[in-house]
């Protein structure tokens, strides 16, 4: 993954995009050597989101799978509700 300056990426940004969605390469937007964000195909994309659901999921399964419960009133009150 290759850092590129936020100005460079604007300038840039064509040729960029090309290699993303062409040639599958990723950058690191940085500005004044702070990484600030990142562009990334589609295809990586998806594959993010798929390991975000798939992380919800098994959270969620061993939340589950805790034993008791907590009565409503007193998840309201610990949120603040």
């Amino acid at each position: 993954m290759e850092n590129i300056s936020a100005n460079e990426a604007r300038d840039t940004l064509p040729d960029l995009l090309n290699q993303v969605a062409v040639e599958g390469e990723r950058f690191i937007l940085t500005d004044r050597g702070r990484s600030l964000a990142a562009i990334i195909s589609m295809d990586d994309l998806e594959l993010l989101r798929e390991l975000e659901d798939r992380m919800d999921v098994a959270a969620a399964e061993r939340a589950l799978a805790e034993p008791g419960t907590i009565p409503w009133e007193d998840a309201k009150r610990e949120l603040g509700l």
